[in-house]
């Protein structure tokens, strides 16, 4: 069952039971007035043959029937049983006595006005004072209410029928209730089934302004915008490690082009193994590089963080990158360490942390004249900053901006080997530990990279 018609059906339900309710109140208090003015017309009755009796004694049925048609008093199918002080019968008006026990008429000459059901017919019994204080008597009236019921049964047909009526009504009703509210949702499934790889920038609008699918309609926008950005950065990505890949494998079909072109000296050969060799390592740093990036991407939902020393770490970022390149020099300055070891801990992954400082460490050096990276580590209210400072070429400050996108190298770095991976992969590893990364440059004064680790 779709939405529209499960709408339809609930606001059917709904509005059919309240309407339900309704009827069955009105038939109920109807019918409890008609017992309450049948009951009060039974009570005048009983007092009034009770009080011909009392006037006349010894009259006869015929008797009273003859007064209360000269009286003009309307005759139901009753019976009136009169019980005097003795609790004899003195009075019925009926074809059989309305027996009653001694304790209803106990009950009743107590003052209790007694209202009970007999072969479906109403029955009052009350007590008639004599006016010459004798002991009460007990008067029994039993009556069919025709015309009551009737009237009653009348009702509850009209509310019967007026109750369908009005639920085929309610149920049309609900059906445009349904469609109305349905409506910008289907325009919704209509525009995001129209927008596709190659329109992510399309909108989804609703005519509304500020409900609940209003804000759907900006949340699926949102949504499009991110998936926009996801698809520009991988058509990018997959650009850039494509141009980068073709020229190593270039270079290396070329050599080996060369070398199978005629019959060389075995010298010859070596040279274009060499050049081989050369740009295979090249090409595999740069694969090295693209794994890496994508480490990043699927750790920052699969890593789970330990507590590590960051002292430690860079420690262990200079050891490998001297040993990788021996001419680089790291100099790390760290003189104010803190009487409480927890403050030098952070959550975070270890391998992915030491990798972006022995990044920052070789950009610095490789970027210096004096291939050297100073490192100031300090600790401030609980807050850890890590500066990676040389004294290279410096960033132009228009660059800035782009330095920490991927595949993006700086016009003043053009000369230096690299792939433009390094400070984006840094980034990423940053912002994952829960840390920032800043950068200040200027053109022939050096680079300084800035991070900032917050207390747990």
């Amino acid at each position: 069952m779709n939405i529209k018609s499960r709408l339809t059906l609930l606001f059917t339900l709904l509005v059919g039971s309240i309407m339900a309710l309704f009827c069955l109140s009105i038939y109920f208090f109807y019918d409890q007035y008609r017992e309450k003015q049948f009951y009060s017309f039974l009570n005048e009755r009983g007092q009034t043959v009770a009080q011909i009796v009392e006037a006349s004694n010894g009259i006869s049925k015929a008797d009273i029937e003859k007064i209360e048609k000269e009286n003009k008093t309307i005759l139901l199918d009753e019976e009136i049983t009169i019980y005097d002080g003795s609790d004899s019968v003195i009075f019925l008006s009926g074809k059989e006595g309305f027996q009653l026990t001694k304790a209803t008429l106990a009950e009743a000459r107590g003052g209790k006005e007694i209202h009970t059901k007999y072969k479906k017919r109403e029955v009052i019994i009350i007590r008639h004072i004599l006016q010459d204080h004798r002991k009460p008597w007990v008067v029994a009236v039993i009556a069919d209410d025709f015309l009551g019921m009737n009237q009653l049964n009348r009702l509850r047909e009209i509310l019967v029928i007026g109750w369908l009526l009005s639920l085929v009504l309610v149920g049309v009703a609900g059906w445009q209730f349904s469609n109305d509210a349905i409506k910008p949702v289907s325009d919704i499934i209509d525009q995001v089934n129209n927008i596709s790889a190659g329109n992510l920038h399309e909108k989804v609008t609703v005519g509304r302004e500020k409900d609940e699918l209003a804000l759907l309609a900006e949340t699926f926008n949102q949504m499009l915008a991110r998936l926009e950005i996801a698809f520009v950065a991988q058509k990018n990505f997959v650009s850039h490690a494509s141009h980068e890949l073709r020229t190593p494998l270039a270079l290396i079909m070329s050599e080996a082009e060369l070398g199978l072109m005629k019959e060389r000296t075995t010298a010859e050969y070596q040279d274009a193994l060499k050049g081989i060799w050369a740009e295979a390592r090249e090409m595999n740093e740069l694969v090295s590089r693209l794994l890496e990036l994508a480490r990043t991407e699927e750790n920052a939902f699969k890593v789970t963080f330990s507590k590590i020393r960051v002292d430690e770490v860079l420690w262990q970022a200079k050891a490998s990158i001297q040993q990788k390149h021996p001419g680089y020099q790291v100099h790390i300055h760290y003189d104010k360490v803190p009487e409480d070891e927890e403050q030098l801990k952070r959550y975070g992954d270890e391998s992915l942390l030491r990798t972006a400082f022995m990044n920052l460490m070789d950009n610095a050096c490789k970027y210096s004249d004096n291939t050297t990276c100073n490192v100031f580590l300090e600790i401030k209210n609980n807050l850890i900053t890590i500066y990676f400072r040389d004294m290279g070429i410096g960033i132009p400050r228009d660059e800035l901006p782009y330095i920490f996108d991927t595949f993006y190298r700086s016009a003043t770095t053009i000369s230096k080997a690299g792939y433009g991976i390094g400070l984006a992969l840094t980034k990423r590893i940053i912002n994952m530990q829960g840390a920032t990364i800043e950068v200040e440059s200027a053109l022939g004064s050096g680079t300084t990279f800035i991070l900032k680790f917050p207390p747990f």
